[in-house]
Formats: structure tokens, C-alpha cells, sequence
């Protein structure tokens, strides 16, 4: 059977590019980076070409980069690394659990947290973050972009309160990385955290951006890797497989990659829509990264397509993947106002440069003939779009 992987937003697989720059490091090169001998100074130099690539990602000195496990310590850093019991902190309903989680424990510890809600195409009023700031407000942690819709949040603007407020500043770019443009001086944040395994890097690998001056208390103790700010002896292999998707992810940027993986996205989106009835695109209404669309299907359960799709060979996702056999709808659904049978009947479909105009023609054979055929079997039971 044919298998076309639609499910980008969970994980990208490795580009043949990336194994190429990581095999030696796998295997002949096993140097320690913070071994003084020739092993290990051939590692530490192979860590900071990779980090002066990410740093060009992202308009930033190779200073200011941190790397990570991925994108849920990276979040766990700039959010436990900043504040303390007493403080306010500003976050987002519609964030990753990385962030909502860790949100949540700061409460749990004596912080106040406020939790701002979103319009129904799933965007922060910018207006909301300033409304909600405290003179004990500290940190702001808003995402770049969606992982279930694609919207692109508002980040610049933010930015710009919090520099006004004189607020700390940390934004999740885990979904935006590789797909759109990234400027950490124009964004203005403080903090900014990308996993690698979204963007063709291997899975365990990630950054946090540490803005100059910013001083983060690490959640690791043991050594004074990366500057003091997180220790463990580095991912060597890992990490030289993030800086060479960096390097990539650069060139995708302009050389009209993402062009083509929009395309495909709007052509995917659209045939959809005029092919299944009953059928409506969430964050519609709102700049969204080129590779994602998350449509909502009327008599249906998502976890039932999900299934049937599988089965026939297309792999797309009824959400976050870190959520995946939860029994509770998509939070970011139901904080744009979303029913419980709507959020419910909702699929995300997200590309990567790796998919082809034939893989859009076979998903808009078999989605519509999925979605008939559960209809057919339970025309009732899954509520309806109203």
C-alpha cells in the first residue's frame, strides 16, 4: 500500500542531507566538545558551525543560542528560568502544553497567571496582552504559530508591549520555524524556543534563544555547558543534524520552497472543501503558516477519520500529537469558540516539502470517500456545525 505521511506538525522525517552531516558523528567522530584533546575540539567545533546556522535562522548572535533536548525544555527553561513565587505571568489559552503545563505549575507554586482568550479565527488580541499586565507582571509567553491551526499570532506587536512594559518576553516558534520568516530583533522577544525534529533535524534536539542580558535560571545542574545555562554534555550528532535543517530550512525560505508547499496546501484545502460537504476550515480568517490546514467535518468523529485514513494509507492527525488517545476535545478548538461536536470532527492536514502534487491528488480521493462512508455508517451521531 501506498503511504503518504500528511502529519508534518507532529514530526518531519530526517532529509537525506541531514543524516549525511550527522553519520560521521555517529560513528568515527566521538569526541567529548568539552574535551580539551583533538576529539574533543573537532566536536566543539562541529557544535558551533551549527550553532552560528541557527543563529543565521534566526537573526541572532551564535552567543544567544542554547541548545536543548527540543522545543518542551526549551519552554520549560524560559518559563521557570525568569520568574519566581509573587510574579505575574501572561500566557495564551491556545498553547502548547509545554507552555500550558508549565503555566499551570507556576500557579500551582505562588505565581499568578493569567490565561488570554482568543478571537474565533484563534488570534491574541494584542490589545488583551496589555490590558492584562500588573505592575508584578514579568513574563509574557505568547506562541508564534498554532501547531493545530497554523495561525500566525500577532508577535511583533506583543513585542512591543512588553518592551514598552518593560516585561520579559518569550514566544514558542516550535511550529513557525522553517515555514516563515524569523527575526528574534524585529520580534523583540527575549526568549524564543524551535524543536528540531519539525523542521527534518532528529528527534531530542532543539534551542532556546537567550536574548543578550537575559539571565535564566537553568533547570539542569552538573557542568557549565552552553555558557552555564544548561548543563549535560552535549548532542554532538544531534545537534550538527540542526544546524545542517537550519542551513536548509535558510535556503527553503528563498528559494521558493514554501511557495510550492503552500500551494499544495491551498490545492489540498480547497478540493476538500468543494468535494465534502459540510466541511469548514478553522483559523480561516487568519494569516496561517503555508503548510497547515485544520478542517472541521459535520457527522463525524476525527478520531473515526483519522482511523479510516490511516487504513487507506494517508497519516493526518486530529491534533497535537502529544495529546493523541486524549478523550477531552482540542483545547485550541474550544478556546475559539468551537463546540464540543465541532472540535471534535476537526482534522489537521500539514505538509512538508517532501510531498508532491500526487500525493494532494490521492488525499482528495481518499478523504471524501472516507468521510461518505462514516456518514453513511452514523449520520447522526456526531452533532452538527450550527
Amino acid at each position: 500500500m501506498r503511504r503518504i505521511y500528511m502529519d508534518a506538525n507532529a514530526t518531519t522525517p530526517l532529509v537525506p542531507e541531514v543524516v549525511d552531516a550527522m553519520r560521521p558523528w555517529l560513528i568515527e567522530n566521538f569526541g567529548n566538545a568539552s574535551s580539551i584533546h583533538q576529539h574533543g575540539q573537532r566536536a566543539r567545533a562541529a557544535v558551533e558551525q551549527a550553532r552560528e546556522s541557527v543563529a543565521k535562522l534566526l537573526n541572532c548572535r551564535d552567543s544567544e543560542i542554547v541548545f536543548t533536548s527540543g522545543g518542551t525544555e526549551s519552554d520549560n527553561i524560559a518559563l521557570f528560568g525568569l520568574v519566581k513565587p509573587g510574579d505575574h505571568v501572561i500566557t495564551s489559552s491556545i498553547e502548547h502544553h509545554a507552555v500550558l503545563q508549565a503555566a499551570e505549575r507556576l500557579r500551582d507554586r505562588g505565581l499568578e497567571v493569567t490565561f488570554l482568550p482568543v478571537s474565533r479565527d484563534g488570534v491574541v488580541d494584542p490589545d488583551n496582552v496589555r490590558r492584562a499586565l500588573r505592575p508584578n507582571t514579568q513574563l509574557i509567553s505568547v506562541m508564534m504559530a498554532n501547531n493545530e491551526t497554523g495561525v500566525i499570532q500577532p508577535v511583533v506587536e506583543i513585542g512591543q508591549i512588553a518592551q514598552e512594559a518593560d516585561v520579559w518576553y518569550h514566544t514558542d516558534a516550535v511550529q513557525a520555524a522553517s515555514k516563515i520568516e524569523i527575526d528574534v530583533k524585529a520580534i523583540g522577544c527575549d526568549l524564543l524556543s524551535i524543536s528540531g525534529h519539525k523542521m527534518h533535524a532528529p528527534q531530542g534536539t532543539g534551542i532556546l534563544y537567550v536574548r543578550r542580558g537575559t539571565h535564566i535560571e537553568p533547570l539542569f545542574f552538573g557542568g557549565a555547558h552552553e555558557r552555564q545555562r544548561r548543563a549535560g554534555t552535549e548532542n554532538v550528532a544531534g545537534i550538527v543534524g540542526l544546524g545542517r535543517a537550519a542551513e536548509l530550512a535558510h535556503d527553503a525560505l528563498r528559494d521558493g520552497t514554501m511557495t510550492r508547499i503552500s500551494a499544495m496546501r491551498d490545492r489540498l484545502e480547497l478540493g476538500i472543501l468543494k468535494r465534502v460537504e459540510d466541511c469548514a476550515v478553522n483559523g480561516a480568517g487568519a494569516p496561517r503558516v503555508p503548510n497547515t490546514t485544520n478542517l472541521q467535518f459535520e457527522n463525524l468523529e476525527g478520531e473515526a477519520l483519522v482511523i479510516a485514513l490511516d487504513l487507506k494509507g494517508l497519516a493526518v492527525s486530529g491534533g497535537s500529537a502529544c495529546m493523541s488517545g486524549a478523550t477531552e476535545p482540542s483545547h485550541v478548538l474550544l478556546a475559539m469558540g468551537l463546540v464540543t461536536n465541532r472540535a471534535r470532527a476537526s482534522l489537521r492536514f500539514s505538509l512538508t516539502k517532501l510531498n508532491t502534487d500526487d500525493e494532494i491528488d490521492a488525499a482528495l480521493e481518499l478523504v471524501p470517500a472516507a468521510v461518505s462512508h462514516l456518514r453513511e455508517l452514523a449520520p447522526v451521531n456526531a452533532g452538527t456545525l450550527g
